[in-house]
């Protein structure tokens, strides 16, 4: 598509334009005004008088000053192993074989990358090595993207996650893929040097392995594969992608100005590539091959029929992801690989007890964000990762779980004088019926407090009466601490009369609360006559 900046805005035409192919003519314009005099000829004659173009820079522009390339920035990495993986253990429950493996390959990737910088020599003479690009297999909600997340935030290396599933949905458009690589250089702040150090992590990556059961080449998901081997080894990617519209008109604007095209290259070389799926279906592959769906053969591994998927997916091998639909050369490409686990109610449980859980942390900024203090109970937090099990999800499953509950209290307890809120196991067992206790308490208390600054008695309300307020309250559209008053009111000076310095506020005298103070009085006066 041919893109034209006109006086009035961008306008496009249905022809393909290379500028660099237009511009690499044997005559040398010699001024700008003469080179947006010859494209404009170009253009009118190709495209007839429609085409609008900008008049002629006229001659005698002067040089605009000289903009100094920011010094080369380099990654200072002096981690080892051990001190990675202490690293990770401080934020991830469980997954030590991924931890493990991850820690060790990627210190060894970015150790062997400043060798390889100190020693120009040695490096030459390793042409065939082989790039620790990592392979994660793992259900949903285990941690894998946390882990990379957490991995990259601590080396200090521009980080980028993409989803296979967008490149299958456009087909094996190779430009989408090296989008990856284009966006590292925009996390690393424009700087190329620092994104030949990044990561790209690819999730759903079991998304493009071919169907099996589909008669001729999946083109589609092959094509995806056979795009990411060039990136996931070594290739130049383009800068300026040939699809991007801008990037194409900077290039022709460059080239009015210096003459020249240029084209910016990133290398992937010593760009870690790391990709990761739930890979359905892959345990069946592995227990075939095993043959443990035959009666009666002994594998001589200890492996039993029942056992859990993701026990034989330790056991998956190059030929497993082959027959799972993956060309042999993308699998090459991916010499390690790490398999999670699945994650248990007690490692649920670990998530929501550590300090570092950003599910808790998060929930206590959402109230914090009221005025509002959160705190849990230990065994509050034991039914929230019971519950979030059940959804068999991972660890997503306990932001769910958690905003399920607590959504109600979050929208109403900031429209009341509330400072602090305990979670207990009540309040998660049953959320309506705690929010509800927890508002009539809040009225009554302000209620109490009023009474007793101003008559010295304590009013005590027993549970039935509180749900009694809340009956009264729901049926005339009302707030517990708006009800009461005009409930207990008169109740002081008749308290007072009596000698009470507290008192238990029932079920009876909320329904009847001036028949209630009465018979009070009534019964009072009748006992001090009888005692006369």
């Amino acid at each position: 598509m041919l893109s034209v900046i006109t006086l009035d805005g961008l306008r496009a035409y249905p022809q393909p334009f290379d500028p660099g192919a237009f511009f690499m003519s044997e005559k040398r314009p010699f001024s700008p005004a003469e080179l947006q005099k010859d494209l404009k000829n170009f253009l009118e004659e190709k495209y007839g008088n429609q085409v609008v173009f900008p008049e002629g820079e006229t001659d005698g522009m002067q040089e605009g000053p000289r903009v100094e390339e920011p010094a080369e920035q380099t990654i200072d990495f002096d981690l080892k192993p051990e001190e990675l993986e202490a690293y990770l253990n401080e934020y991830v429950v469980q997954q030590s074989e991924a931890k493990e493996v991850l820690a060790t390959k990627i210190c060894t990737h970015y150790n062997r990358m400043k060798l390889d910088r100190e020693d120009p020599e040695f490096s030459h003479k390793n042409v065939g090595q082989i790039k620790n690009n990592i392979l994660l297999i793992g259900p949903t909600g285990v941690g894998k993207t946390y882990l990379i997340k957490l991995i990259a935030q601590r080396i200090g290396v521009p980080f980028v996650k993409g989803d296979a599933t967008k490149f299958s949905e456009t087909g094996y458009v190779g430009g989408d893929v090296e989008d990856l690589i284009r966006e590292l250089v925009r996390e690393a702040d424009g700087s190329i040097e620092m994104a030949q150090y990044g990561i790209v992590y690819i999730d759903e990556i079991d998304k493009i392995a071919s169907a099996s059961n589909l008669v001729g080449p999946d083109v589609s998901r092959t094509g995806v594969q056979r795009n990411l081997l060039k990136l996931m080894e070594e290739t130049d990617v383009d800068l300026k992608a040939p699809h991007d519209l801008t990037s194409q008109m900077e290039s022709m604007m460059q080239f009015q100005r210096s003459g020249k095209v240029e084209r910016q290259k990133i290398n992937t070389r010593n760009i870690l590539f790391i990709v990761s799926g739930a890979f359905s279906g892959l345990d069946d592959i592995v227990r075939k091959r095993l043959n443990l769906g035959k009666v009666g053969f002994q594998s001589g591994r200890d492996i039993s029929h029942e056992q859990d998927s993701t026990e034989l997916l330790q056991y998956a091998k190059t030929e497993d992801l082959i027959e799972y639909g993956f060309e042999s050369e993308f699998v090459g490409r991916l010499p390690v690989t790490a398999v999670l686990t699945p994650l248990s109610v007690d490692d649920l449980y670990a998530i929501l007890q550590s300090q570092t859980s950003s599910v808790i942390l998060g929930k206590k900024r959402d109230f914090k964000a009221y005025g509002i203090d959160l705190t849990f109970d230990d065994d509050a937090l034991k039914l929230l990762a019971e519950q979030a099990a059940q959804e068999q999800t991972g660890a997503r499953s306990l932001v769910s779980v958690c905003e399920r509950t607590l959504l109600k209290f979050e929208k109403s307890l900031p429209s009341t004088n509330i400072t602090s809120f305990h979670v207990t196991k009540n309040v998660i067992e049953n959320p309506d019926h705690a929010l509800q206790q927890l508002l009539i308490l809040r009225g009554t208390n302000a209620f109490v407090k009023r009474f007793q600054d101003a008559y010295g008695i304590a009013l005590i309300f027993d549970d039935d009466a509180l749900g009694a307020l809340a009956e009264k309250a729901a049926k005339e559209n009302r707030t517990v601490d708006e009800v009461c008053p005009d409930l207990f009111d008169d109740y002081g000076h008749g308290l007072k009369l009596l000698g009470h310095q507290s008192f238990v506020i029932t079920a009876e005298a909320v329904r009847q609360p001036k028949n209630f103070l009465d018979s009070l009085v009534k019964a009072f006066y009748q006992g001090e006559q009888n005692k006369a």
